[in-house]
């Protein structure tokens, strides 16, 4: 959510997002229109409160007819009061309303356009040349059922599409990522969080999840609580309706968290294997600091990121997403997308956002310096996605034979082993 103080005084800047992120500039006027509207009403509810009082203190000390006239006059001042408070609810109703459904102010460095309008700021190793090694790399699909690693065909008998299961050495991968992921976390000082699944609406819609993601929400109805599609949902409502000291920021906290997607916009996209499902698990990083120290922050979080891919030797490229291809809550958005083999193609396996004090003004947190006590700003991003980084090291670290090799950070965490080897059928 915007300050609406930036909306009275520079309108056009916020025309101007909501035009590169291809939403409703109209918008813009309405909620200027119901902000006047609630601002005027707040003034004539204290005007009338303000004349209530006065002549209540007149009426004791008056007799007869005078007394009479003036209690009339009360009367019709107590109905007005009444309605004046009832017109600054509805107006303040419909300000909050349209405000909730206005995206972050865009960042003015971010590339205006569309999903493909992204600029690549960098590209960090090179693709293996198969072709050059004698050999045609098989899809991960294809290595995870020769490791005994992943089965979909049950995942699909047991749950329906996209669904799948992670065995043997396919879910000794997943922890060893886990833990991998979280000791680097650890060592750059973020705290662990193991998060709720299940949130309040409140903190779903603080976190911007209930705009244009809705579709790919899930709800439980009976209970009105959602499953999270990210941790970042619980880890940024996680100080919700508090005051935090200034000096105690930043605040960095990594979460870890199964995570539910309905994929409702990708029908037919990514259907074989692992890629795109309803169902994973994920290492996020999150961050509560001051509004001038985001940007910087920022960059920290894309650099442990871009650590992360390296350490797992992967190649890949980091873009600055498109304006269009934001999401509400983001003003700037940096997606790391590793080279998956059989596609030919780069892919996202990471993303951190910077969200300002959107979020913060939605879930009400606030830092405070000395006696003055303001919105702060939130950050996100994928350490790793459990699932796209196991299509990522199966296709990149494959070898001739089935076997898959792997990356030394993870050995530690799989009992030493430096290659994953095809499994007797």
């Amino acid at each position: 959510m915007i300050d609406l103080r930036l909306l009275r005084e520079d309108p056009d800047r916020v025309r101007a997002s909501q035009r590169a992120r291809g939403e409703d500039v109209g918008i813009v006027d309405a909620l200027l229109t119901a902000d006047e509207r609630r601002r005027s009403s707040s003034v004539r509810f204290d005007e009338l409160r303000a004349e209530q009082k006065a002549l209540g203190k007149l009426i004791p000390k008056a007799s007869g007819d005078e007394k009479a006239e003036l209690l009339k006059k009360a009367g019709e001042l107590s109905a007005a009061v009444k309605a004046a408070d009832a017109e600054q609810d509805v107006a303040a109703a419909e300000t909050q309303r349209l405000l909730l459904q206005l995206g972050n102010l865009v960042h003015p460095e971010v590339p205006v356009g569309g999903e493909d309008d992204f600029t690549v700021l960098e590209t960090i190793g090179t693709p293996r040349d198969f072709e050059a090694e004698g050999f045609g790399p098989k899809d991960h699909l294809e290595l995870g059922e020769l490791l005994g690693a992943i089965d979909t065909e049950r995942g699909a008998k047991v749950s329906g599409s996209r669904f799948y299961y992670l065995t043997g050495i396919g879910a000794l991968l997943e922890f060893a990522l886990v833990n991998a992921a979280m000791a680097q976390a650890t060592a750059a000082g973020f705290t662990p969080m193991l998060t709720p699944a299940l949130v309040k609406p409140k903190a779903m819609e603080g976190t911007g999840f209930l705009g244009q993601a809705a579709e790919d929400v899930y709800h439980l109805d009976k209970d009105d609580l959602f499953l999270v599609g990210t941790s970042e949902v619980p880890l940024a409502a996680y100080h919700m309706d508090e005051i935090l000291e200034a000096d105690q920021l930043p605040r960095r906290y990594a979460g870890f968290s199964s995570c539910f997607r309905r994929e409702a916009g990708s029908y037919g996209k990514d259907t074989r294997g692992i890629f795109r499902v309803h169902q994973f698990d994920k290492v996020e990083m999150f961050v509560y600091t001051t509004p001038e120290e985001a940007e910087a922050e920022h960059q920290r979080l894309l650099e442990w990121e871009k650590q992360w891919l390296t350490s797992l030797e992967l190649p890949f490229r980091v873009v600055d997403l498109a304006s269009g291809d934001l999401g509400s809550s983001a003003t700037r958005k940096f997606d790391c997308e590793a080279w998956i083999p059989t596609q030919g193609k780069y892919r996202e396996l990471t993303s951190t956002s910077n969200t300002t004090e959107f979020q913060s003004r939605r879930l009400s947190i606030r830092m405070r310096e000395g006696k003055r006590v303001r919105p702060l700003a939130t950050l996100n991003g994928t350490l790793c996605a459990i699932t796209r980084t196991i299509v990522a090291i199966l296709e990149n670290h494959q070898r001739a034979d089935g076997s898959v090799r792997v990356p030394e950070v993870l050995r530690p965490f799989l009992g030493g082993r430096e290659v994953l080897e095809p499994v007797a059928r």
